[in-house]
């Protein structure tokens, strides 16, 4: 069982930590669907002795209680709940793929907490201008998206469906996206280390249901509760230009919008080429230059 808070509404938040106590603090955002399991392999962790890790269920999700409702913004409230209760004065964030928009919720909403965040491979806000947001997604995104705006009700029942079948079988999450992977990312996700990771990952995040896994793409397809352009944080922005999850537009909107933003495009890279980037991201959220403010 893992360590909880008790927010102020009533909710349970879900977390565990790894790695150094008196270390500098990276709080972990994961994806969608996801859970504090689902960020950073234990040997990425194991090779960052000056780090202490914090990862959390997003409300819905494995052992935190359902939020209904919720925007991508409420990410902001609850990191700055858990840094209270652990007692962090400042730390880093870092979120991957649905967990990246919520990373950049907390850079804009926590400009005196936040001392770096690291969005990889992240959509962008749905109502933009200039971003054709579903140009160049894979066909199940696109399907699974387009259902959630034209009859949320049909998409709730279908992704609880789907939520049952991977608390079966976790395999099964990834073969259904089977159409965006791209041949890098099924070296990656075959390896051993990441294959392990991914499949405790599905399978916890969904154990007692599906509402974190419909609630963040309903948070994701609605107003996000605050604006990019005013984030005032150094951001790194990773991405692979060959994701077909999070296409490359999304990248270079949010690249244009955020005025510290440093952009980082793997050329080659599909959307789990984050996982093997991750070291060299730790490297810069950890640094402590002067310039950050």
């Amino acid at each position: 069982m893992p360590s909880g808070i008790r927010m102020r509404d009533g909710r349970r938040l879900a977390f565990e930590e790894w790695g150094d106590p008196g270390g500098t603090p990276v709080v972990l955002l994961h994806g969608t669907p996801g859970c504090r399991h689902g960020v950073v392999p234990q040997e990425v962790i194991a090779a960052r002795p000056g780090v202490r890790f914090i990862a959390y269920d997003r409300a819905g999700y494995g052992d935190s209680d359902r939020g209904p409702g919720r925007r991508v913004a409420q990410a902001a409230r609850d990191v700055a709940a858990l840094a209270d209760a652990l007692g962090l004065g400042r730390f880093a964030v870092l979120g991957r793929s649905g967990g990246a928009p919520h990373a950049l919720a907390c850079a804009a909403l926590l400009p005196t907490r936040v001392r770096r965040v690291a969005a990889m491979a992240s959509l962008a806000p749905p109502t933009t201008e200039g971003l054709n947001w579903f140009e160049g997604m894979a066909a199940s995104n696109v399907d699974e998206y387009t259902r959630a705006l034209t009859d949320p009700v049909d998409f709730a029942d279908r992704l609880a469906s789907r939520a049952a079948a991977v608390r079966a079988d976790p395999a099964q999450l990834l073969a259904s996206i089977r159409d965006g992977l791209t041949d890098s990312d099924r070296r990656i996700i075959s390896t051993p280390a990441v294959s392990d990771m991914l499949l405790r990952n599905y399978r916890e995040s969904l154990r007692t249901s599906a509402y974190g896994w419909i609630d963040d793409n309903l948070a994701l397809l609605s107003h996000w509760g605050f604006d990019p352009a005013r984030i005032t944080r150094p951001v790194l922005l990773w991405h692979g230009a060959q994701d077909t999850f999070s296409p490359v537009g999304h990248f270079e909107w949010l690249a244009r919008q955020i005025p510290r933003a440093r952009p980082v495009l793997d050329p080659d890279g599909g959307h789990f080429a984050a996982l093997e980037a991750l070291p060299d991201v730790l490297d810069w959220l950890c640094a402590t230059p002067r310039t950050d403010g």
